[in-house]
């Protein structure tokens, strides 16, 4: 049931600017997805808002700092045993990769790590370990506390659920069930807004081409410096020595960069020349913010063995003839200035004293 709390209100639920449903990540490592589609087993999801009401992929839920919002999380159980699932709120977050995870929780006793975020605003109070009877479906109410001096913007949060392995283990009946169902977690993403300015930027850095597995592919760095989530769009121009070479026409990418992250991502690059020098323009654009460009230049090679060595041997043999180049040139200079400078001839005191003896 509810837990008493402060005066709240209820606000108007939305669909995000993205439509996403997020894997939860433990540690970096994927979890169950929340839908029954995954197998047997519990599911957890938005709870529908009334009867006929379309299904939520994820939370919506905005405020002004100092609110207390409400929503619910509907908990199902199809199998034919009893799940014992237990409920917390989580910070997700943007890996080094552009993938989406939620933090794990913070085990007993343990100091320091990250600084709470969002995750720490929502509360199931007395509600948080559910019991689920078999074919049975719970709905769970959650309150999520936007602090008194929480900052404007996206705040990026998951309801986390879970079931202890020892508990799955308990009601497995075989050992492969034991494997499909020991500590089995789910998340949901929940996307929350704290009222104020909303300001959309982003910047493009650290450019670089680089080969992976024989192909070129284009290394760049996408960092959000908002306070808003955001879906970018990326185009690449590419110029070489004798003009334009294909790039990439501009396409979404499959990420979205959460406020304040940074992400290191790689776009493969067809087009790339066989040989020669390429300056290559990055822009990046994303809904309400400013567009972004970053360049560098960089040099393609050929990518087989056979290619490269004789791509070597034409090297070396060019190298060879601007060397003989140079020392026919130099000798050819030497003849030439023997030619124009006679040699000296004595001055007439000078024969004189030659043809004499006189003394000097």
């Amino acid at each position: 049931m509810p837990l008493p709390h402060a005066p709240r209100r209820r606000v108007p639920r939305r669909l995000g600017l993205a439509l996403l449903a997020v894997t939860a990540l433990l540690g970096g490592v994927p979890a169950k997805a929340a839908h029954a589609a995954d197998g047997p087993g519990w599911t957890a999801e938005p709870a529908a808002g009334r009867a006929g009401a379309a299904v939520r992929p994820y939370f919506y839920l905005a405020g002004a700092p100092g609110t207390v919002l409400e929503d619910s999380l509907a908990l199902a159980n199809p199998t034919d045993r009893e799940h014992t699932v237990t409920l917390r709120g989580a910070d997700a977050y943007d890996t080094a990769a552009g993938a989406l995870a939620v933090r794990p929780a913070a085990k007993p006793g343990a100091e320091g790590g990250a600084v709470p975020g969002a995750g720490s605003w929502i509360s199931f109070g007395r509600g948080a370990t559910v019991r689920l009877p078999a074919r049975t479906r719970a709905v769970v109410p959650f309150t999520v506390t936007l602090p008194p001096g929480s900052a404007p913007g996206d705040h990026p949060a998951a309801l986390v659920a879970t079931e202890a392995a020892e508990a799955a283990e308990a009601g497995a009946s075989s050992q492969a069930g034991r494997a499909a169902e020991a500590g089995r977690e789910v998340a949901v993403r929940v996307n929350l807004r704290v009222g104020g300015p909303a300001v959309a930027a982003l910047t493009v850095e650290d450019v670089a081409v680089r080969d992976e597995a024989g192909a070129e592919v284009i290394a760049y760095t996408l960092v959000n410096r908002g306070n808003v989530a955001l879906a970018p769009t990326l185009a690449v121009r590419a110029d070489g020595s004798f003009g334009e070479v294909p790039g990439r026409a501009p396409h979404a990418l499959p990420v979205e960069l959460l406020p304040g992250r940074r992400v290191r991502l790689t776009e493969p690059w067809p087009g790339a020349p066989q040989f020669g020098r390429v300056r290559l323009t990055l822009t990046v654009t994303a809904p309400g913010a400013a567009r972004a460009t970053a360049a560098a230049s960089a040099w393609c090679l050929p990518r087989s063995t056979a290619a490269r060595a004789g791509l070597g041997l034409l090297a070396l043999g060019g190298a060879t003839a601007a060397a003989l180049l140079l020392v026919r040139a130099r000798r050819a200079r030497r003849v030439r200035d023997l030619r124009e400078d006679p040699a000296p001839q004595p001055l007439p005191n000078e024969r004189s004293r030659q043809l004499t003896g006189a003394s000097r």
